[in-house]
């Protein structure tokens, strides 16, 4: 069950550092907050994930932007039923797809743009944002993910200098 989750960790990270590089502003705050909190003198690990609230912001942007699994699991309908006027059968095979709710301009101010800041405020109420589906069929790697992703992300802020090789995104 937790292999099937190793990939989504992979796929969230380049993305994430590809946003950074192309916002060198967000990546030198995610940086400074890094600095701030854990400072020169050791590395980041796990106790510090709870103070780096832009870094996690940063994740959380990514993943709405850059979902890992855009169209979340197949599940099938157990009855008919009928959902803004479409009738289901029973038995139909059913995909979310998040990726188009998570770049809907109706829900999303700005829908296609990197601002890790709309998180600022705490976590999106509602099913605005669903990376890893939600409810009793939500994925059960889901804080195992953002923390290996959230460690990981951190190391590589906090040990590298990146840079842009060329101004072309």
């Amino acid at each position: 069950m937790l292999l099937g989750g190793v990939n989504t960790e992979f796929i969230t990270l380049e993305w994430s550092m590809s946003h950074l590089l192309n916002n060198l502003n967000t990546l030198q705050k995610s940086k400074s907050e890094l600095d701030f909190h854990i400072g020169h003198g050791r590395l980041l690990d796990e106790t510090d994930l709870p103070r780096l609230h832009y870094v996690q912001n940063v994740i959380s942007e990514t993943l709405r932007l850059n979902p890992a699994v855009p169209l979340l699991i197949p599940h099938v309908s157990s009855d008919r039923c009928n959902v803004l006027g479409y009738n289901i059968p029973e038995g139909t095979i059913l995909l979310v797809n998040v990726w188009a709710i998570h770049r809907d301009p109706k829900v999303w101010d700005e829908a296609t743009s990197f601002k890790p800041e709309r998180f600022e405020n705490g976590r999106i109420k509602g099913c605005k944002m669903m990376p890893f589906g939600l409810g009793r069929r939500g994925c059960p790697g889901m804080d195992l993910g953002q923390h290996v992703v959230g460690l990981a992300l951190g190391s590589l802020i906090q040990c590298f200098e990146w840079k842009r090789l060329s101004s072309k995104k």
